[in-house]
């Protein structure tokens, strides 16, 4: 997958700074946070759907961040160039938000989970996905 996130980040990159190389090793870092969190999610639908408090509290302040970067990508759309490969069609804004919103997506089962479960049980109990969510 990181292989893969390479090879979408040096075909997709910006012109965010005009140079290849860190605009590619910035769009690979986003790329790679989105996929990131699946080897989590494995170990926890392994561990029969349970999930300790600090590493839900990880996988939120994560999903926190990107909300925050999608927000702030939201915001500058406009100002992401980068060459169009087909007439003017900009496409390292669209990759940009579309690993935004998969993110999100990835991410919206584990936090209505989560959020459900530190209203039941506090900010130090474990969050049982099997019963609490649809994740497992």
């Amino acid at each position: 997958m990181v292989l893969m996130c390479f090879f979408l980040a040096a075909v997709l990159h910006g012109d965010m700074d005009d140079n290849p190389i860190f605009d590619t090793l910035w769009m690979a870092g986003l790329f790679t946070s989105v996929v990131a969190v699946l080897p989590q999610f494995w170990l926890i639908s392994q561990s029969g759907g349970q999930a300790s408090a600090l590493t839900s509290h990880y996988i939120a302040a994560m999903a926190l961040s990107q909300c925050l970067g999608g927000c702030f990508v939201w915001m500058a759309f406009e100002h992401l160039t980068c060459e169009p490969y087909m007439g003017d069609f900009q496409h390292a804004k669209y990759a940009i938000v579309g690993a935004h919103i998969l993110h999100g997506v990835i991410l919206c089962d584990f936090a209505w989970t989560y959020v459900r479960s530190l209203a039941k049980q506090g900010i130090y109990g474990t969050i049982n996905f099997s019963t609490d969510g649809c994740f497992v």
